[in-house]
């Protein structure tokens, strides 16, 4: 599983980058993209995706199923 960035939502403010324990969260033309074959949705490191818990943007990083 993986979190997506709504690139429509995205303010490009950068506060999910840093937080991302496996550095699957960087820059994409402007905004913000999310690697989805190396994003673990932060498992084994909290109890939520930590970008999710940062974004300050309702509904801008969300599961991907």
């Amino acid at each position: 599983m993986a979190v997506q960035i709504n690139a429509k939502i995205c303010t490009a403010c950068g506060d999910c980058e840093p937080v991302c324990p496996t550095k699957s969260i960087v820059p994409h033309k402007g905004l913000y993209t999310v690697k989805t074959d190396t994003c673990t949705e932060c498992e084994g490191e909290a109890d939520m995706p930590q970008c999710i818990d940062v974004c300050m943007e309702e509904d801008c990083i969300v599961f991907v199923e």
